[in-house]
């Protein structure tokens, strides 16, 4: 608040307006702690960007099928978070736009996750073999921990197509509803953190927790069932750092937004209350993107089992020849 002549207390219209600043006068604000925390930030975010590359080229070279994608897509979710945030740090007024990107991204991120623990097991096929004669509990987090009455069920074609489909609803609505409240706020109809019964803030944001904690439960669903079997693959820290990539791009976003809402965030010009909590969390998730994905590049950095090309195929047939025909000659030797 600024203090006129007369005493009196009066609302920076900053604040009032609660409108993101431009990308200028950002910079013209910055003293020079701000100068170097952005340079790092950029560089860590550049650097994220970096080891990302070079990880798809190596899986790229490493690995075949539909399996490549998968790990490819997986390894993208925190470079890519931390690319949105980025932009967003730099060019305030986009935050619309960067948290579409990162919110498409993480569904499809979600989806793929779960797609990797069945090719992890050989694929549909052999994941029904395992697990044919097991049951599915489905009395896990994050929607029914609670509820350990709930019988289990039998594990076939139809339960794996519904678990893939509880992670797809997400990856097809979310991108959907989030297109929906940019062009909503295009309009000034969807209000960050608008908690208005009658706005379409809440009801959108509601819709979209559900969709969230279906796809978290299917994903869960599925990890309890497959833990045993792929802990050599280093599964549990996987499935951790997925985890951590959810809750900080997701929870952390929330809890940031409720800060700013109830005023523990606090208009700081340029900033109004709104746009320095979505400050404050693209920094945060910056830093915390580079370090998952850090240890991503550690987690899936191992010796894939690469099938041979045609070549070497022909080669080992004509190798099995020429041995058997060796063999078979040194026997005609011996009865000589």
């Amino acid at each position: 608040m600024d203090v006129t002549p007369n005493g009196t207390n009066q609302v920076n219209p900053i604040c009032r307006n609660r409108q993101a600043p431009y990308s200028y006068e950002i910079i013209q604000n910055l003293d020079t702690t701000g100068i170097l925390l952005f340079a790092l930030l950029t560089l860590m975010t550049v650097f994220a960007f970096l080891v990302f590359l070079e990880e798809s080229y190596y899986m790229y070279r490493k690995i075949s099928g539909p399996k490549k994608s998968i790990m490819i897509w997986i390894n993208a979710g925190a470079p890519i978070i931390a690319i949105t945030s980025c932009v967003g740090m730099w060019i305030p007024r986009s935050t619309m736009f960067t948290d579409f990107t990162a919110s498409v991204f993480l569904a499809v991120f979600i989806h793929k996750f779960q797609q990797m623990l069945v090719s992890e097991c050989g694929g549909k096929k052999e994941f029904l073999k395992k697990f044919g004669d097991k049951k599915l509990q489905i009395s896990t987090g994050p929607f029914c921990c609670c509820c350990v009455c709930l019988p289990q069920k039998d594990i076939n074609s139809r339960t794996l197509l519904i678990l893939k489909l509880g992670t797809f609803q997400f990856a097809f609505l979310r991108p959907v509803l989030m297109f929906l409240s940019v062009v909503l706020w295009t309009n000034g109809t969807y209000i960050l953190g608008s908690s208005s019964v009658d706005g379409a803030t809440m009801w959108i944001n509601l819709t979209l927790a559900i969709i969230t904690i279906t796809a978290l439960w299917a994903v869960g669903i599925m990890f309890n069932l497959v833990r045993p079997t792929l802990t050599d693959k280093n599964i549990i820290p996987k499935f951790a750092v997925y985890q951590f990539i959810v809750i900080l791009s997701q929870l952390q976003t929330s809890i940031m937004n409720i800060l700013a809402t109830v005023g523990v965030i606090s208009c700081v010009p340029p900033l109004p209350g709104p746009s320095r909590a979505s400050y404050m969390n693209q920094q945060l998730l910056i830093m915390e993107m580079f370090l998952t994905t850090m240890l991503c590049r550690m987690l899936y950095r191992r010796k894939y089992d690469t099938p041979a090309t045609d070549e070497e195929i022909k080669d080992n047939v004509q190798n099995s020849t020429l041995d058997l025909n060796g063999k078979a000659l040194e026997e005609k030797l011996q009865y000589v």
